[in-house]
């Protein structure tokens, strides 16, 4: 099949007058990338307090954490944006529905959006938390008790933050995954890249040249996290070491 690309379309007037195509493109990144970081810190909060309570010896914590576990990560997150965006409102007290029904564009799409994103995602952040807490000798926490901590505090100084060091490299990955997955907000109208470059493709009528701008900044967006989250892991591995080298001698 011969096509004649014509890249010069990304210099082109876009129809809402905003600027070109390449800035209208651009300013969907700016909306993907808010809406995976609003999500991502509500994930990475809710997932660390899930995973955390589901290694704890309260039985029934264990379980309600195992339910949310089971619950969201079986329900497709397409079926999750279409929920909150058209049922979760319908089952909040009638004022705050009313109130997130009736909020602008893009707000009405970027808030369900967010709230999908952030749960979809905080179960896994919880299982990387549970798999991370486990993967440590069971007399750190121990240790932790005798010197006087409570289990609390055994938790907050002593497992955690040995359990986030070696979790860190699959939490880039998930950070990764929430961006490509807020691609999915456009069921619901979000206008993120994804978005944009459908919507480019059906004014200009230039579907190649749309989807193939959007997958390199896709691309060139997720190498930038990459290389942020490589140098985080340089820094905090060695301090890890120290500190769970000091940590097995208190065990022993």
């Amino acid at each position: 099949m011969q096509y004649n690309w014509h890249w010069k379309v990304l210099l082109e007037a876009e129809p809402g007058g905003t600027g070109t195509y390449l800035q209208y493109l651009i300013v969907g990144l700016g909306w993907t990338l808010a809406t995976a970081l609003a999500a991502w810190v509500i994930a990475l909060l809710v997932g660390a307090v899930i995973g955390t309570i589901r290694t704890t010896p309260v039985k029934w914590a264990v379980r309600l954490g195992n339910f949310y576990v089971e619950v969201f990560r079986n329900i497709p997150l397409i079926v999750q944006m279409f929920l909150w965006f058209f049922v979760v409102p319908e089952l909040l007290p009638q004022a705050v529905g009313d109130w997130i029904k009736q909020m602008p564009p893009p707000w009405g799409s970027y808030v369900p959006a967010v709230m999908c994103l952030a749960i979809f995602t905080s179960v896994r952040v919880a299982e990387q938390v549970r798999a991370g807490i486990n993967s440590l000798p069971r007399g750190q926490r121990l240790a932790g008790v005798a010197t006087g901590l409570t289990e609390a505090q055994a938790y907050r100084f002593v497992i955690l933050p040995q359990a986030f060091r070696i979790v860190l490299p699959p939490l880039t990955s998930e950070f990764m995954n929430v961006i490509k997955n807020s691609s999915v907000a456009l069921t619901i109208g979000l206008l993120e890249l994804t978005g944009r470059a459908r919507a480019m493709q059906e004014f200009s009528f230039r579907v190649f040249e749309a989807f193939t701008a959007a997958t390199i900044i896709y691309l060139v967006t997720n190498l930038v996290v990459v290389l942020l989250m490589r140098a985080l892991e340089r820094k905090v591995r060695v301090p890890g070491l120290i500190a769970a080298g000091g940590a097995a001698q208190a065990g022993h």
